[in-house]
């Protein structure tokens, strides 16, 4: 009994698969491949004619290494992150048209695809803000001939850029020279802004100086005099008044 057991054990593990969470299975059976896809859990076939083969349809990525060409001719040494999925309902159509090694096929797609799109690019757009383009432009292209095959193209990542030395020391001599030139503009529209705060004070202050002297008239003085001669009386300390007998407090002149 114990040795019926254990085979009638044994066949039911040999004719079950496991499915694991971001796994994708499909039943081949004389080679065919059924459409019907299980994704988590247990599926039972038939281990005499049949099989279950697995495929990972969670998001993978592909690092290259390569040198890409620039619209100057230029090559330029480049780590690429390409980042795809398979699309679930079309695993089987992958694995009965593409197989298993389908990484190759998205190696060689990324290959054509970025030499046809950098070539319209020059070197220093590579590691400029047009590297966002760059990127979308190649997805973009490789879109056209996986997205009907199942695969699915999520981005693709210029990740380092490795520029020429000749074209690098030039980019960062011209980007110094632009911060040099955007510096000396600052400096002037500073000094430009300080040599007019300085007209418009001096204005401010001639002007006041004309309005003072010409609303300054004999009886305002008198006035003034008058004003401040009260004031001053009414304080309790001593105090000493000089005056030139017409006008008290302020007078026109000192006399030896």
């Amino acid at each position: 009994m114990k040795q019926i057991a254990f085979l009638l054990s044994m066949c039911f593990m040999a004719s079950c698969a496991v499915i694991r969470p971001g796994e994708a299975g499909v039943k081949q059976r004389f080679g065919h491949f059924s459409e019907g896809v299980k994704t988590e859990g247990l599926v039972f076939f038939n281990p005499i004619t049949s099989k279950v083969v697995k495929a990972s349809i969670q998001t993978n990525n592909i690092e290259l290494f390569l040198n890409l060409p620039s619209k100057e001719g230029l090559s330029v040494d480049s780590e690429i992150s390409i980042l795809y999925r398979l699309e679930t309902e079309k695993v089987p159509q992958v694995l009965q048209e593409i197989g298993k090694d389908y990484k190759s096929i998205i190696t060689s797609v990324f290959r054509s695809a970025s030499a046809d799109v950098c070539a319209q690019f020059f070197a220093k757009d590579m590691h400029s803000g047009k590297r966002a383009d760059i990127e979308y432009s190649i997805k973009g292209k490789m879109e056209e001939t996986l997205a009907n095959q199942g695969i699915i193209i999520e981005a693709v990542l210029l990740k380092s850029i490795q520029l020429p030395r000749g074209l690098s020391s030039s980019i960062e001599q011209k980007l110094q020279a632009e911060q040099d030139a955007m510096r000396m503009v600052f400096l002037l529209d500073q000094s430009k802004l300080e040599a007019e705060r300085k007209i418009i004070e001096a204005t401010g202050e001639r002007d006041a100086q004309k309005i003072l002297a010409e609303g300054l008239t004999d009886e305002i003085i008198k006035i003034r005099s008058i004003e401040a001669f009260i004031e001053l009386s009414k304080s309790n300390n001593a105090k000493v008044i000089i005056s030139d007998g017409q006008a008290p407090y302020l007078i026109n002149g000192v006399k030896e």
